[in-house]
């Protein structure tokens, strides 16, 4: 697969915007774990294999270990492995993200916001749609995943 354009050089000032999203959601009070957490579950949901390199290596080098990154995919069943505001942020992603499918239903948000105040389930949400952006873009235009760059 070889990559179409680089859209980080034909639209500067667009990806530049994104960029003070994802600045402004890294200044927020979402723990930077559970954000990166939430970014694996979205990029996994879409397949994003650039994204899905970079969100498990972010999240290796915040100390979080193999077997909980392996299990993001399986959070509802990985036990106490996850904690409930990262499980109640992770069922929110899932929802968002397959939006056409799901409709975010009352029970999703009131589940979810049994454990994030307002702010931060806007600033989740917010985050939710940025790396569902950051997704489409890495996969229309073919990003190269940094593992098959280093082979």
């Amino acid at each position: 697969m070889s990559k179409r354009l680089d859209y980080n050089q034909i639209a500067p000032a667009g990806v530049k915007a994104l960029g003070g999203v994802y600045g402004y959601i890294m200044q927020s009070s979402l723990p930077p774990v559970l954000v990166d957490l939430v970014y694996l579950r979205i990029s996994q949901i879409n397949n994003c294999a650039y994204c899905l390199d970079m969100h498990t290596r972010d999240l290796i080098k915040k100390g979080q270990t193999i077997e909980k990154i392996a299990l993001v995919q399986a959070w509802a069943e990985a036990g106490n492995l996850f904690d409930e505001r990262e499980r109640a942020a992770l069922a929110w992603a899932e929802t968002v993200t397959r939006v056409a499918e799901t409709n975010v239903p009352n029970e999703a948000y009131e589940a979810v916001r049994a454990v994030f105040d307002e702010h931060e389930l806007v600033d989740l949400t917010i985050a939710i749609g940025l790396m569902n952006t950051y997704n489409r873009l890495a996969i229309s235009f073919r990003n190269t995943p940094q593992a098959a760059l280093e082979k």
